[in-house]
C-alpha cells in the first residue's frame, strides 16, 4: 500500500501537467469550435437551401454513425495516404470538433425548432429582419433550453479526449500509459487517471447545476415581464 501511495504521489505532477497542457486546451478549443460548427450546421438544415441542407444532413449522418476513435484514425493515420500530413494535436482538434459539431447541431436544431412560431411573428411585427429575430429573440430563448444537453456534451468531451492518446497526443491518459510502461503498475495508475477525470467531471457537473439555476431564474424573470 505504501508503495502504491508513493507511486501515485510521484506520478501526480506528470498527470496533472498533461491534463493542464493538453487535455484542458483540447477540450476547450474543440468545444468552442464544435459549437460554432453545430450552430452553422443546425441553421443550414433548418433554413438553408436544399443542397447545403443535404450536405449538412450527410455530415451529421456520417459523424453520428461512425465511432469517434475510427474518425481520429482516419484523420491522423489515413489522410497521409492522400498526402495530407497533420500533427497529432491538430488532428485531434479536427476530429473532436467534427464530432462535437454533429451532436451539438442536433441539440441546437431541436431547441430552435422548439421556440414557438409566434416569437418569429412577434419579431417580424416590430420590424426585425431574420438575422435580428434570430440573434435577439430566438437564440436567447433556445440557449436556455440548450444549456443542460450542451453541458452534458462538454462533460462527455472531457472524458472522450482520452481517445487522443491513440493518435499520440500526450494528454492525461497517455501520460499515465507512459508511466505504466516504466513502472509496470497499470492498476494503480489507471485508477489514478480515472480519479482525475472523475474530479474534473464532478466540478463541471456542479458548474452545470449552477448555470442551469441561473438560466432558470432568468427565464422566470422573462415570464414575469411578459405577464
Amino acid at each position: 500500500m505504501q508503495h502504491w501511495l508513493q507511486l501515485m504521489w510521484d506520478s501526480l505532477g506528470s498527470l496533472l501537467w498533461a491534463g493542464l497542457v493538453f487535455t484542458i486546451p483540447l477540450t476547450l478549443i474543440t468545444f468552442v469550435l464544435g459549437l460554432l460548427l453545430g450552430l452553422l450546421t443546425a441553421v443550414t438544415r433548418l433554413f438553408g437551401p436544399w443542397p447545403l441542407a443535404a450536405i449538412a444532413r450527410f455530415y451529421v449522418w456520417v459523424i453520428r454513425g461512425t465511432p469517434l476513435l475510427v474518425q481520429l484514425f482516419v484523420i491522423f493515420y489515413g489522410l497521409p495516404s492522400l498526402g495530407i500530413l497533420l500533427d497529432a494535436f491538430p488532428a485531434a482538434v479536427i476530429g473532436f470538433t467534427l464530432s462535437v459539431g454533429a451532436y451539438a447541431s442536433e441539440i441546437i436544431r431541436a431547441v430552435i425548432s422548439s421556440v414557438p412560431k409566434g416569437q418569429w411573428e412577434a419579431a417580424y411585427s416590430i420590424g426585425m429582419s431574420w438575422r435580428q429575430a434570430m440573434n435577439r429573440t430566438i437564440l436567447p430563448q433556445a440557449a436556455r433550453v440548450a444549456v443542460p444537453p450542451l453541458s452534458n456534451t462538454f462533460i462527455s468531451l472531457v472524458k472522450d479526449t482520452s481517445l487522443a492518446a491513440a493518435i499520440t497526443v500526450p494528454e492525461l491518459f497517455q501520460a499515465a500509459q507512459r508511466i505504466v510502461a516504466t513502472t509496470y503498475e497499470p492498476l494503480i495508475l489507471y485508477i489514478q487517471a480515472a480519479l482525475i477525470y472523475l474530479v474534473m467531471s464532478s466540478v463541471l457537473s456542479a458548474l452545470q447545476v449552477s448555470l442551469e439555476r441561473r438560466f432558470a431564474r432568468y427565464g422566470g424573470a422573462l415570464e414575469e415581464a411578459r405577464t
